[in-house]
Order: C-alpha cells, then sequence, then structure tokens
C-alpha cells in the first residue's frame, strides 16, 4: 500500500525525491521513487506516477497525468548543447504514458513545448525544441527530432519518425511506421517510406467542427495543389485567386508559403 505524505494538500510518497526549489500546486499526487529537479513547477491537480523523472527547468500544467517511468525535461541529446539554461513546458490536462521521453532545448532561454490536452502514448520521444499544438495525439513509439512543429490536432501513427526541423500542419494525420522528410500540409492524410500524401483527412475535419463551406474550400485548394499539376508556386497564386477566403483556406496558404523543406507530394496510383 503506498504512503502518501500530505504536503499543503498534496500527496507526495515518501520515497519520492522533490527538490527544494520545486514548486507544486495544489491537490498534486507524485508517486514512490518519483525525481521532480530544481526549478520545476507542477500545476493543480496533476498526477506523477511512480519512478517518473521530471527534470530542471520544467513547467507542467494542471490537471496533467504522467505515467510510470516517463522522463519530461531531461537535457537534449544534441551535441551542440553545453549545460545552457533552457525549458520545457507541459500544457494542461495532457497525458504523458510509460516510458515517454520529452527533452528540454538547446539554447540559452529555448524552449520545447506540449500544448493543451494532448495524448502522448507510451515510450514516444519529443526532442529538443520541438512544439506540439494543442489536441495532439502521438501514438505509441512516434518520435519527432529536433526543432520539429506539430500543429493543433495531428494524429501521429506509431513508429512514425519526423525528420528535424519538419512542420506537420493542423488536422493531419501521420500512418503508423511514416518516415517524415519534408511538411505535411493542413488536413490531409499521409502514408508511407518516405511519406506521401493519400488524401484529405475529412473524418478529423469534420470532428473538428470546421464548418462544411470551409470544408468544401479547403477541397478545392486541395484539388489545386495536388491535381492540377502545377508548381507549388503556381498552386498557391491560382489557389489565392480562385479560392474563396475563410480562415481554413488562409492558414493553408500560409502554410504553403513557410513550407522550407517541401511538401509531401500525392501518391500515384502506379505507386
Amino acid at each position: 500500500m503506498l504512503k502518501l505524505e500530505s504536503k499543503g494538500e498534496s500527496f507526495i510518497h515518501e520515497s519520492a525525491v522533490v527538490s527544494p526549489s520545486a514548486r507544486i500546486g495544489r491537490n498534486v499526487t507524485i508517486g514512490p521513487y518519483s525525481v521532480i529537479g530544481d526549478d520545476v513547477e507542477i500545476g493543480d491537480g496533476s498526477e506523477i506516477g511512480p519512478n517518473a523523472v521530471i527534470a530542471q527547468y520544467t513547467s507542467i500544467g494542471k490537471d496533467c497525468k504522467i505515467f510510470q517511468f516517463a522522463s519530461v525535461g531531461e537535457v537534449p541529446q544534441d551535441l551542440k548543447f553545453k549545460g545552457e539554461r533552457s525549458y520545457t513546458f507541459i500544457g494542461d490536462r495532457t497525458v504523458i504514458r510509460e516510458g515517454a521521453t520529452i527533452h528540454r532545448a538547446t539554447g540559452e532561454d529555448n524552449e520545447t513545448r506540449v500544448g493543451t490536452d494532448c495524448l502522448l502514448m507510451a515510450y514516444i520521444h519529443v526532442a529538443h525544441n520541438c512544439v506540439l499544438g494543442n489536441h495532439v495525439i502521438m501514438s505509441n513509439l512516434a518520435s519527432c527530432a529536433g526543432h520539429a512543429t506539430v500543429e493543433d490536432r495531428v494524429v501521429i501513427g506509431g513508429m512514425a519518425g519526423v525528420h528535424q526541423f519538419v512542420k506537420i500542419g493542423r488536422n493531419a494525420m501521420v500512418g503508423g511506421m511514416s518516415k517524415l522528410v519534408q511538411d505535411v500540409v493542413p488536413y490531409t492524410i499521409v502514408d508511407g517510406h518516405p511519406a506521401k500524401v493519400v488524401g484529405l483527412n475529412n473524418v478529423g475535419i469534420s470532428r473538428a467542427g470546421i464548418p462544411l463551406e470551409s470544408r468544401r474550400l479547403i477541397k478545392k485548394a486541395y484539388k489545386i495543389l495536388y491535381r492540377s499539376g502545377l508548381s507549388l508556386a503556381e498552386a498557391i497564386a491560382v489557389i489565392e485567386q480562385e479560392v474563396d477566403s475563410c480562415e481554413e483556406v488562409e492558414h493553408f496558404l500560409r502554410f504553403l508559403r513557410n513550407a522550407e523543406r517541401g511538401i509531401c507530394r500525392e501518391r500515384r496510383d502506379s505507386e
């Protein structure tokens, strides 16, 4: 039976190691043999499971749940890192499952950030300087290399690998075991090794509550981008002229204009 010690309405197991400089919120539970490092902040109502490590300069939001053997905020696996002060931020209500690893940033005062309401499943890895949006799901063993950006409501399948600096647009879905070396356009589904676009993420778009008219405009923009035979620059120009403006289309265009690594192209029938 666990023996928990009350610390101002929070409950810390007697075997846990908690730094005196850590700031623990109300109604926080810290399980046996967990380690809470210097300058860590844990928000109200969060639960830290047994044998978890929350390393220095990490901020955990409210009502998060971190399972056993997870490591959050440890120094990056990056040869450029020289011990500088950098940060890890985890948003409210995010769940981090068993054995997951999330590393703090490289570069003085830089940060690794995970948004709110995310589900990061067992043994995922989020590397230094990554930014994950809200409602992101990473399935078991998926990994994001350094400086990757994952926008809101993205689903990444199990064992998928995201190359450094790759961006994944909002409401996209990545198939399991995919290899991502170029940016994933918002609202699309990609799959393969290397990953290619296999269609629009219609289910994800619908579940996100995007209005029917906006969905129609996204589909029109998608067809211009992938079915017209135009270059990326030409497709952007045609979408600007022929597709009515809405917030989703404007985001689609912004993403394309800033796709520095190029974008995942559509899979052809022969492939």
